[in-house]
């Protein structure tokens, strides 16, 4: 079922010019100035809605065609949906109503000032209503990093929803973090939390290279300004939960990840799925993958997506 247009859906257009209720005085003119900049580079026009649901208001950039089959992208956390800035093009133009996502309770637009989320239950039942907002029934889902484990939990919560499922340097979900970059991210997460921490730290695992300078800036802005919130987490799917997936499944992963083994990360999840299509793009860091790797992610992404059943 195709997204159904904005007021007919519960969601509503905006021009996501002025701080939502409820949006913390963090929520500083100069990173909302930057996000604004990032999603002006979109090479498609994008479409603000607001979609109401019991825990606040959550902010999804749209664009492609209202016809279109949806496609709900994830993104990685501190990201924002304005991150998808070098992969939206392609993805509308192969015909996908494309639905960006600012997490709630993440630096972004969305707005967490109503339930908690209480767990991997509460932020898969704030997925369940934004879809439910959206007019979704059906839909591709792509998870980049901590959004690619949002996205696994929510094809194994609601297998009826998500026609294919794309993870792109999924963390969590078949392999742990490296010992070595939770103790580089340690300082980062620790307070003072400061602009300076988080480039310095992107830099990092990125070896300095593919950063965007204007989205480099929005995390590192959003770093700083916004509360730290502990996000959702839990365990890793067992292998028992993940011969349960039923949608067609694509790995993607960045052979440069300091974030864990991307070649172990590979085999393990060929044996938890022998029928996922599972790829190391050598070149690729895991904290810029969609945007320093575009044609390659692009390539794999749209051609896995329009394949027929």
């Amino acid at each position: 079922m195709s997204a159904r247009t904005a007021k007919t859906a519960g969601a509503t257009a905006s021009t996501g010019k002025t701080r939502g209720s409820g949006q913390p005085a963090a929520a500083s003119d100069a990173f909302l100035a930057a996000y604004d900049a990032v999603l002006a580079r979109w090479p498609v026009p994008a479409e603000a809605l607001t979609v109401r649901t019991p825990h606040g208001s959550t902010r999804v950039n749209a664009c492609g065609p209202r016809d279109g089959r949806p496609l709900v992208l994830l993104h990685s956390g501190g990201a924002t949906s304005t991150g998808w800035f070098a992969n939206v093009g392609p993805l509308a133009a192969a015909g996908h109503r494309v639905l960006a996502v600012d997490l709630i309770g993440d630096p972004g637009r969305s707005v967490l000032d109503g339930t908690r989320l209480d767990g991997v239950s509460g932020l898969l039942g704030w997925l369940d209503a934004v879809l439910d907002g959206l007019g979704v029934s059906e839909a591709d889902l792509c998870g980049h990093s901590y959004g690619g484990w949002i996205a696994l939990e929510y094809a194994l919560h609601a297998p009826a929803r998500i026609r294919r499922l794309a993870l792109l340097d999924p963390t969590q979900c078949f392999a742990g973090f490296r010992p070595g970059y939770l103790l580089r991210a340690l300082p980062f997460l620790l307070p003072p939390r400061t602009a300076r921490k988080a480039r310095s730290f992107l830099d990092w695992e990125t070896g300095g290279t593919g950063l965007d300078p204007a989205w480099r800036e929005l995390f590192a802005l959003g770093h700083a300004g916004f509360p730290a919130t502990r996000p959702v987490t839990g365990p890793r799917p067992t292998p028992e939960r993940l011969r349960a997936l039923t949608a067609p499944t694509l790995v993607l992963l960045a052979g440069r990840s300091r974030t864990h083994d991307a070649g172990r990360v590979a085999g393990l999840a060929r044996k938890a799925l022998p029928d996922a299509t599972v790829t190391v793009l050598p070149d690729a860091a895991h904290h810029n993958l969609p945007m320093a790797q575009a044609p390659e992610v692009n390539h794999h992404l749209t051609r896995f997506l329009t394949e027929q059943p």
